[in-house]
């Protein structure tokens, strides 16, 4: 929880080429955003959560797309600070029983939730929320469910972020915009930079 309340955008990075991974995460945490969740979507993701781990003075990297419990243990081999999926499935949850580290499932419906609930975790991703309900849903959830906190990810972005963000069940939002393919390709590190302190602005006050 302590993780997902660090700030209130979690980027969600895509990285293709490793190189550039300590450059973006720097780029990020100049910006004020120290939680980072690098997919696991492309070969280079493993090889860039080890450099940011080791490199990044600040960074609090994780994993994401954490599909199976190989997928979870070659996340940890390569330094991640925590695990983020889309789902749950039995397979996965017995491997995260055997690691002390911070994992967040993935649910969509109340059902999911009430079963990651029993399976002992408060902090969910909801996914894909908007195509799911989005911010209707949460609504709905935080009656019978007022003890969970989610990070809804998929169809976020810096227009609507800040409704989600309004919520008292949201803890942070998951997005791709803090690192667009455009600037990486471009190597823009002040956008980059620009785009975080965007997203540290987005939190409501006290």
């Amino acid at each position: 929880m302590d993780l997902l309340r660090a700030g209130p955008v979690l980027p969600v990075i895509v990285i293709q080429d490793a190189g550039l991974a300590v450059d973006l995460a720097a780029a990020l945490v100049a910006g004020g955003i120290r939680v980072l969740e690098v997919t696991l979507r492309t070969p280079a993701a493993l090889a860039a959560i080890r450099q940011i781990r080791d490199r990044v003075p600040g960074a609090l990297v994780g994993a994401g797309t954490v599909l199976t419990p190989q997928d979870w243990q070659r996340a940890q081999d390569a330094g991640a600070l925590f695990g983020i999926s889309p789902g749950l499935t039995p397979a996965l949850l017995a491997a995260t029983r055997q690691s002390r580290l911070p994992f967040v499932p993935g649910v969509a419906t109340a059902s999911e939730a009430m079963a990651a609930l029993d399976a002992g975790f408060t902090a969910m991703k909801l996914f894909p929320a908007e195509a799911v309900g989005g911010r209707a849903l949460l609504k709905s959830l935080h009656g019978p469910l007022p003890q969970l906190q989610f990070c809804p990810t998929g169809g976020i972005n810096l227009g609507n972020a800040a409704s989600y963000l309004a919520l008292p069940n949201v803890a942070c939002v998951g997005g791709s915009w803090l690192a667009p393919e455009a600037a990486l390709a471009a190597r823009d590190w002040n956008a980059i930079t620009t785009l975080a302190r965007e997203a540290v602005a987005l939190r409501p006050a006290a």
